[in-house]
C-alpha cells in the first residue's frame, strides 16, 4: 500500500514538473507579450514624411497658421496628448516600452525613436529588429496623434474636399468620409491564446452590427461633430467636422451616450411597508456598446438607503462591463454591456421599518476608466504621475424620500405609471441623436407594453429584461 502510495506521489510530482515547465519554458515562447494580435494596416507606423510643397513644416502649429480653429479644437483632444498622456506612459512603462504601441500613439516614422525591421519569430513583437532612427524628431513625438498622422502622405495634404485650393498640394481621399480612418487603431485583432468574445477592443463590431452602420452612419457623426465653417484661413464656409475626438475617457461624452431612469415599482398594496424601484439604463446614443474600447471602462449601478442622520441602512452595486481572466491565457468570461437602443433594468427593494421617518434613496451611476486597485498599481509600479486626474465620474444621480407620505404610484391598467423619475437630459453632440430617440418613441426591439416610462423629451414602452439582487 506505501509503495503504491509513493508512486501515486511520484506521478503527481511528475506532472506538476512538467506543467511548470511547459509554463514556464515553452508557454513564454508561443504567447505573445501583448494582449492583441497584428495586422497588416498597424504593424508598421506610417513612412517617413517629407514636408510638402508650399508650407514651411507638418508640425501642427505649422498648420495652425491657416487652420486655427481646428488647431485649438485638436490641442483639447486625447489626439494630441496620445503620447504624453500620464496613463499612456504608466501603461506603456507596464509593457517595458514595446515599440508597437506608438504605432497609434506616434504613427509617423518621423515620430518614432527607432526603425522595425524584420521580427525573428512572426508575429512576436519581443523578437523585432530595432535599429535607432536618424530622422526621428523628439518634439514632433511629442504630438501624439498629430495633423500630419492622418492628412499629410507623400508630399500631398489629403482630406474629405475634392476642390480644395491651397498653397499646398491637395487630394480627396475617401477614407476621410468612411469608417476606415478610424479603423487602424480604434479595432485590433486577437492572437494565439487570446479567447475574447469578439477582440480587445470591439469597437467596430459592436458599431457594424448595430442599428446606426446599417443606417449608414459612421464614427465621426459623433465624434466629430458637423459643423458649418471655413476650414482654412480666406477658404469658403462649408461643411466641415469639428476635430474633437471626445470618447470613453470623458464624462460629458458618456452622459450624452447613456440614459438613466429611476422609477417607483411599489404595488399600491405594499406602499407604507415596502420599497420597491427600478433602475432603467439606456444605451441610448451611442453606436456601439456602453463602455466601449480599454476593456478596463465600467459602469456602476449604486443603491443607498439612507436615515435622517445620513447613516447607510442598505446598500446595493451592480457592474457594467466585461471580465478577462488575463492569465495564464486571456479568456472572455462575461460582457454585459448594452448594445445600443439596448437596455438594462435593475431592482432594489428595501423592507421599511415601523415608524422611522426621514429614509432616502439614492440611485447612482458611476463611470469608471479603470478600478482603484488598478489606479493605485500603475502609481506604486508603473510610475502614473498624475494623481490628480479623476478616473471615475458619477454620471447621475437622484435622491428620493421614502417617506410613506411623500411616496406615491398610480395604477392604471396591466401598467404602473412612474411618478418618481430621474432622467439625464439629453442635449446630442451627435448627429444621429435625433434618430436614436425616434427609434426610442416608437419602441422599436421591444416586447409587449407593460410599463411606461417618461424621460420627459421620449415616452418609452418596453418589456424589461431584469437584473434583481
Amino acid at each position: 500500500m506505501v509503495k503504491i502510495k509513493n508512486k501515486i506521489i511520484a506521478g503527481v510530482a511528475v506532472v506538476i514538473l512538467l506543467l511548470a515547465g511547459l509554463y514556464f519554458i515553452v508557454y513564454p515562447r508561443v504567447r505573445s507579450h501583448i494582449i492583441f494580435g497584428l495586422r497588416e494596416d498597424f504593424r508598421s507606423a506610417v513612412p517617413y514624411q517629407a514636408v510638402p510643397a508650399g508650407i514651411d513644416g507638418i508640425r501642427s502649429k505649422d498648420c495652425a497658421k491657416c487652420h486655427q480653429e481646428i488647431y485649438d479644437e485638436w490641442k483639447t483632444s486625447i489626439h494630441s496628448h496620445s503620447y504624453v498622456d500620464p496613463f499612456f506612459q504608466a501603461y506603456w512603462n507596464k509593457d517595458k516600452h514595446i515599440w508597437i504601441c506608438l504605432n497609434c500613439h506616434t504613427p509617423l516614422v518621423n515620430q518614432q525613436p527607432n526603425l522595425v525591421g524584420v521580427m525573428e519569430k512572426p508575429g512576436r513583437v519581443e523578437t523585432a529588429l530595432l535599429t535607432p532612427n536618424p530622422r526621428y524628431d523628439t518634439d514632433f513625438q511629442q504630438e501624439g496623434i498629430t495633423c500630419a498622422a492622418c492628412h499629410v502622405r507623400n508630399g500631398v495634404i489629403e482630406g474629405p474636399y475634392a476642390d480644395s485650393k491651397a498653397p499646398h498640394p491637395t487630394r480627396f481621399n475617401e477614407r476621410f468620409t468612411t469608417t476606415k480612418i478610424c479603423f487602424t487603431c480604434h479595432q485590433v485583432p486577437s492572437d494565439k491564446f487570446q479567447f475574447y468574445n469578439i477582440g480587445p477592443c470591439a469597437t467596430f463590431p459592436e458599431f457594424e452590427t448595430g442599428p446606426y452602420a446599417k443606417q449608414g452612419f459612421i464614427c465621426q457623426d459623433c465624434h466629430m461633430p458637423r459643423v458649418e465653417r471655413r476650414a482654412a484661413k480666406d477658404g469658403p464656409v462649408r461643411h466641415a467636422r469639428r476635430h474633437l475626438w471626445r470618447g470613453g475617457h470623458d464624462p460629458t461624452m458618456i452622459r450624452t451616450a447613456i440614459d438613466a431612469i429611476l422609477t417607483d415599482r411599489t404595488p399600491t398594496e405594499k406602499i407604507g411597508r415596502e420599497a420597491n424601484y427600478t433602475l432603467t439604463f439606456y444605451n441610448a446614443l451611442a453606436g456601439h456598446k456602453v463602455p466601449t474600447g480599454d476593456p478596463d471602462r465600467y459602469f456602476t449601478i449604486e443603491f443607498e438607503v439612507k436615515d435622517k442622520t445620513g447613516r447607510v441602512l442598505k446598500s446595493q452595486s451592480h457592474t457594467i462591463g466585461r471580465w478577462i481572466i488575463w492569465q495564464p491565457v486571456i479568456l472572455e468570461v462575461y460582457d454585459n454591456r448594452p448594445m445600443p437602443l439596448d437596455y438594462l433594468d435593475y431592482n432594489f427593494s428595501y423592507r421599511l421599518p415601523e415608524d422611522q421617518e426621514g429614509l432616502t434613496l439614492t440611485a447612482r451611476v458611476r463611470y469608471h476608466i479603470l478600478t482603484r486597485r488598478a489606479h493605485q498599481r500603475l502609481i506604486d509600479k508603473y510610475n502614473l504621475t498624475d494623481l490628480n486626474t479623476p478616473y471615475e465620474f458619477t454620471i447621475t444621480e437622484e435622491t428620493v424620500s421614502l417617506n410613506p407620505r411623500t411616496r406615491s404610484v398610480e395604477r392604471t391598467t396591466d401598467s404602473v405609471k412612474s411618478i418618481q423619475v430621474a432622467s439625464l437630459n439629453h442635449s446630442p453632440q451627435c448627429q444621429n441623436g435625433s434618430t436614436a430617440l425616434t427609434k426610442l418613441k416608437q419602441g422599436e426591439n421591444r416586447h409587449e407594453s407593460v410599463t411606461n416610462i417618461s424621460t420627459g423629451s421620449v415616452t418609452t414602452t418596453f418589456q424589461p429584461r431584469s437584473v434583481d439582487p
